[in-house]
């Protein structure tokens, strides 16, 4: 699968049984739009949800934003209809729930046919401890991205979901080891608490500092807070392209370490500069200047 550098600072969750909604998606800076036909849309409405979803893919107008469907899983009345629909609409991707076992993700595939890039939600106690093995099928089978699911996560643990998240600690270091050791990109779990701005903003800052690519969303008033968060600052990108500039100059060709500014660098150093550059400037190009 491609490896392009897309910035997913800010994935929304959108109803897509809600029109107006998934419209006004069109013109709000958000990386992500994720039209759900799970959670947020109760059971008489999910046919309408899909119908919604899949005429809002072939709508278009969403711009740079990726366009993902979430379905329901294939173990509820509505999963394998959600998945044939996504394959004849093609959005960016296909978000499925409760992956629990390498064999969920390969009966995805073969629903889905061979190309659709799959993104997965990483929600259960189970999935936790085949992470290894969920990382290795999800690069068989083409996975491009994890979705944490702290509330359902939560939920299976019986623990309490605090803005610091002590009790998920260990499974959201866990899942981005896993993600990472699989080249997989990975996203946060959402905040419920929507008039909270200080604490999503905390929750936000612990998201980047673990390593997260961005977080998912359920409100468009937080989007901004997860932008801010994800956005690579001004100093780090700076450094960066010094660090890049001195690996490249010819005189340094296949050295394994440099000193920079008075800082040893090594080689991995160069290889996590260039990726930050990457995302700066994918952000760069999708934001007007």
């Amino acid at each position: 699968m491609s490896r392009t550098v897309r910035p997913r600072r800010s994935a929304l969750y959108l109803p897509a049984s809600n029109a107006r909604a998934v419209d006004k998606a069109r013109s709000l800076a958000c990386d992500v739009v994720i039209l759900d036909l799970e959670d947020s849309v109760a059971p008489e409405a999910k046919v309408e949800a899909r119908e919604g979803a899949v005429a809002a893919v072939r709508e278009g107008g969403f711009g740079g934003r990726e366009v993902v469907i979430r379905a329901n899983g294939l173990d509820t009345p509505w999963g394998r209809d959600d998945l044939a629909a996504a394959a004849k609409a093609r959005p960016d991707a296909v978000l499925v729930p409760k992956i629990s076992a390498p064999e969920d993700l390969s009966a995805v595939r073969t629903a889905l046919g061979e190309h659709l890039p799959i993104w997965a939600m990483i929600e259960t106690c189970a999935a936790m401890f085949r992470l290894d093995a969920l990382g290795a099928e999800s690069a068989n089978v083409g996975v491009e991205a994890w979705v944490i699911g702290s509330n359902d996560l939560a939920k299976e643990m019986r623990c309490t979901l605090t803005v610091g998240r002590e009790p998920l600690l260990a499974a959201l270091s866990l899942s981005l080891m896993a993600a990472r050791a699989h080249r997989l990109a990975i996203l946060d779990g959402v905040y419920n608490e929507i008039a909270d701005a200080e604490g999503l903003a905390r929750q936000c800052a612990q998201a980047a500092a673990f390593g997260f690519d961005g977080k998912s969303l359920i409100h468009p008033s937080q989007v901004e807070a997860a932008n801010a968060a994800f956005t690579p600052d001004s100093t780090a990108v700076a450094w960066a392209r010094t660090v890049v500039g001195a690996f490249d100059l010819p005189e340094n060709a296949g050295k394994g370490v440099l000193k920079v500014e008075g800082r040893m660098v090594e080689r991995l150093h160069f290889a996590e500069a260039k990726r930050l550059l990457g995302v700066a400037e994918a952000i760069a190009a999708r934001e007007p200047a």
